[in-house]
């Protein structure tokens, strides 16, 4: 939340100017950059009508909580109003979503989706937009979780005319989802008066802030429940476009008897296997032919696991890309190819019979086995040579067989407690975009802490352990793992810092000593005892994590240097390109330290490379030294 006070005071900082400076600043303390002009501008133009309503209501008492922050998300609603309902006394929320819209037309095929002029894809529809974080909010916040009859929506879209959008009013409408237009500002003024009282919103607002967080429902543990019941997972924005994106996509597949392909990119944690999730299971309880596959082991295997745990067709419904080799073109509806950043040239290895090494890509593989083939990615988790996961290559691919192809970008995310500030330190830090590394600001959604040895690390996610959290630790792959343990031995202490010394998670898909298989290290509490690689790690979150920083990616002077002799991993090659090495280690870096949802310990054997994290990490995350 940026800011927060009644809709009198509100009204009187908008005719001085001084809100918009107050905003400016706390975004910028906030989210570690200025805000764009656009969005200065929408607030200049959209929060005066929103306080002139409410005082013209009567409403002047009203808490105006602006650019509120939804909880373990990086999404904001424009303005929470929290106050009295005027019938029963209780406290009642009304989230509004403001648009300076003033022509908007519903999408052809679905009224869910609208057009706008300028823009070159299809947005949510207002009203669906502020349905789906009313549902969110009554997800995790725990004020209106158990009195979710407290909580309305509206969407205000305060130029417009009937004229200009009176299509839009053909989307479903109901208590959290209202489509408001200025033309009928009265009807907006008489929805507030039916959700808010005249009475002071200030104890309403305080218990909402005041109000417990749910945990992010993780992904693992849910995907049972969303592969056979359809409301798990809410989605917003940006990935309710995708999921509709795609079953539209289905719907004109089988009516025009034709294919397209459909590319969803997203950073760490914004939602993409959640989508994916959602799509299987209604496409899946629609009897649509779908599946879905990755290029992870660990993943597939803990999808099979958790989803598949009482139906065994349910784990049928997992893949691998190398699966459709011999698949017949366009046997399936759907397939939905999650963590596609890891498809490989080709789907041949050593065990591949001669008859199918045939050379096709692999990604003309998984574009011929579907009639809507769905890709999701993110780009900057390629961390082997020879991954080819990109959204240029599937483009091109699909141009190649002349397909049309659709590409939804998603910006929102929900690991690192939805802190985009954090996901920005982390891949400035690492050199992964421009401007150079920045000192970490605190935010109340991500803990950073620099630990100053391993033990002090391990010790510290113990604490966390004991307190009710998950925590992993994980590295870099700087210590030769030991892949062949006999029966009956434990598994060897491989990870050596001096006198700390502690085993690679378990390689292959047995248990050995105790420790999980290597599919389940991130997920069986039993993993806590190993450290997990990028491999395993890669996909999964769990609630703190700690990093060691091995000697292959050290600070020298002003800048990091990779050394690719401190590598142990053998997917690097003497052909492997220095350029190439350099990219995939500071890729796999940013994969660990994006793996926490509530805080991430970090640790480096090097010194000079500790202290540049010190201060790159601030004073709050400074532990007393060991």
């Amino acid at each position: 939340m940026l800011f927060r006070d009644s809709a009198t005071a509100v009204a009187a900082e908008c005719l001085s100017g001084a809100l918009f400076f107050r905003l400016t600043e706390q975004f910028v303390h906030v989210h570690g950059h200025r805000p764009g002009t656009s969005e200065v501008r929408s607030w200049e133009r959209s929060i005066p009508v929103l306080a002139s309503a409410l005082t013209d209501a009567g409403l002047g008492q009203v808490e105006m909580l602006l650019e509120y922050g939804l909880p373990l998300n990086s999404k904001r609603a424009d303005a929470v109003l929290a106050g009295v309902h005027p019938r029963t006394g209780q406290p009642s929320y009304v989230v509004v979503e403001l648009k300076q819209w003033s022509s908007a037309e519903p999408d052809d095929d679905d009224p869910s989706l609208c057009r706008l002029d300028g823009y070159k894809r299809a947005v949510l529809n207002p009203a669906d937009q502020v349905r789906g974080y009313c549902d969110y909010l009554v997800s995790f916040n725990g004020a209106v979780a158990e009195h979710p009859e407290r909580i309305s929506g509206a969407a205000y879209l305060h130029n417009a005319t009937e004229f200009g959008v009176g299509g839009l009013f053909a989307t479903e409408q109901d208590e959290r989802g209202r489509l408001f237009i200025g033309q009928r500002r009265g009807e907006f003024i008489d929805f507030l008066r039916s959700k808010l009282g005249p009475a002071s919103g200030a104890r309403a607002a305080d218990e909402l802030l005041q109000g417990k967080v749910g945990p992010s429902k993780q992904l693992m543990a849910l995907a049972a429940q969303e592969v056979r019941e359809r409301e798990q997972f809410v989605l917003l924005d940006e990935q309710q476009v995708a999921y509709r994106k795609v079953l539209n996509a289905v719907r004109r597949a089988k009516q025009a008897d034709h294919k397209e392909v459909v590319i969803v990119t997203g950073g760490p944690g914004t939602g993409k296997s959640v989508i994916a999730l959602s799509l299987l299971g209604e496409l899946y309880r629609q009897g649509v032919t779908a599946l879905h596959a990755t290029g992870s082991s660990s993943f597939t295997t803990t999808m099979r696991k958790v989803a598949g745990a009482r139906k065994r067709e349910v784990q049928d419904l997992f893949k691998y890309f190398n699966s459709f080799m011999t698949a017949e073109r366009n046997s399936l509806d759907v397939l939905l190819c999650d963590e596609a950043h890891r498809m490989r040239e080709t789907s041949a290895n050593r065990y591949t019979s001669a008859a199918n090494r045939t050379g096709k890509p692999q990604v003309d593989e998984l574009i011929d086995a579907a009639r809507v083939p769905v890709f999701l990615l993110d780009e900057h988790q390629v961390v082997r040579p020879g991954e080819m996961g990109t959204v240029a290559e599937i483009e091109a691919a699909a141009a190649k067989k002349g397909l049309d192809c659709h590409v939804v970008a998603l910006d929102s995310q929900f690991r690192c407690g939805g802190s985009d500030a954090y996901l920005r330190w982390v891949v400035r830090m690492l050199g992964l975009e421009t401007g150079g590394p920045v000192v970490w600001e605190p935010d109340d959604k991500m803990r950073l802490l620099v630990a100053n040895s391993p033990r002090e690390m391990e010790f510290l996610l113990e604490e966390r352990q004991s307190q009710g959290y998950s925590a992993r630790m994980s590295a870099g792959y700087c210590w030769k793992w030991t892949k062949k343990v006999a029966a009956g031995q434990e598994l060897p202490a491989d990870v050596v810092i001096g006198d700390w010394e502690r085993p690679w998670n378990v390689y292959g898909d047995r248990a050995v000593g105790g420790a999980p298989p290597a599919a389940l290290w991130a997920t069986d509490p039993a993993g806590f005892g190993q450290v997990g690689c990028v491999y395993t790690a890669q996909g999964f979150e769990y609630d703190w994590s700690g990093v060691v920083i091995g000697p292959d990616l050290v600070w020298r002077d002003d800048h990091w240097v990779t050394d690719r002799t401190a590598s142990k991993d053998p997917v690097f090659k003497k052909s492997t390109p220095d350029a190439d090495v350099n990219r995939l280690i500071r890729n796999t870096y940013k994969v660990l330290l994006t793996r926490g949802m509530i805080g991430t310990i970090v640790y480096s054997t090097d010194p000079e490379t500790r202290e540049k994290l010190r201060e790159l990490a601030g004073a709050d995350s400074s532990l007393t030294p060991a």
